[in-house]
């Protein structure tokens, strides 16, 4: 069975007090047969780690240079598609990371972007797995008084 390795990331901003996460609008393809919302990711390259990975990924697909990781949050997905004729295991690393910029610059491989509060986020995600690691990250962020990185200086996180 062919395997592949990719990272990527719930990335969220704060608008007016509120958290709102980044989605991206994925085009139909022979897997899908229609159009999807699902969070930034792509490939690890040789000799990548996951980190550089979901930075590399973040810039590519969206144009975001400046992430903070938030610490505490690593998720791992799992999940299985044919291609070529072959089942492939595919897992992939979630961070949680606060851009502090809202222009985002999609790439060629997406059809738009949202940046959207937690609610309607978990209603536009099409697979579970992505609504789980929604739940997780909006969860953590609670838990830590849903304050973003400016307004609490004692949690500042370093620039990654």
């Amino acid at each position: 069975m062919a395997k592949e390795f990719s990272a990527g990331a719930v990335v969220y901003i704060t608008i007016r007090n509120k958290r709102h996460y980044l989605l991206l609008r994925y085009p139909p393809s022979p897997r899908t047969n229609r159009a999807y919302w699902d969070l930034p990711k792509g490939h690890i390259e040789e000799g990548e780690k996951e980190a550089d990975t979901i930075k590399r990924e973040v810039r590519e697909e969206t144009g975001l240079k400046h992430l903070h990781f938030i610490p505490g949050f690593r998720e791992e997905i799992v999940y299985y598609f044919r291609a070529d004729g072959k089942t492939v295991r595919k897992r992939v690393t979630f961070y949680l990371a606060e851009s502090k910029h809202r222009h985002v610059r999609t790439s060629h491989e997406h059809i738009g972007y949202v940046w959207i509060p937690y609610e309607e986020g978990l209603e536009h995600l099409k697979w579970a797995n992505a609504k789980t690691l929604l739940k997780k990250a909006n969860n953590l962020l609670s838990k830590k008084g849903g304050r973003s990185r400016q307004e609490n200086p004692k949690r500042r996180n370093k620039n990654v």
